[in-house]
């Protein structure tokens, strides 16, 4: 028999997170797109409710930071070719 993961500091935090106001995953998805373009712009306007579910939400966390390196990446290239 093995032994189940231990949780991390990390983890448990992420756990015991407070995510009121409540966004679900599918609200997120339809967001993500224009948070990321406003991480990258440097706007002052937050979006607090995907703030908060980023921080509990490790799934969509990952995906918003996988779009920020890729507009990242995308911007990087056209400037390149230009």
């Amino acid at each position: 028999m093995t032994r189940p993961p231990s949780l991390t500091r990390q983890t448990i935090a992420r756990l015991l997170i407070d995510t009121v106001p409540w966004l679900s995953c599918d609200d997120c998805f339809e967001r993500i797109d224009s948070y990321a373009e406003a991480q990258l712009s440097g706007s002052a306007m937050r979006d607090h409710l995907m703030d908060v579910h980023l921080l509990g939400c490790p799934s969509c966390a990952e995906e918003a930071q996988s779009l920020i390196e890729l507009i990242t990446t995308t911007q990087g290239m056209r400037a390149a070719y230009r």
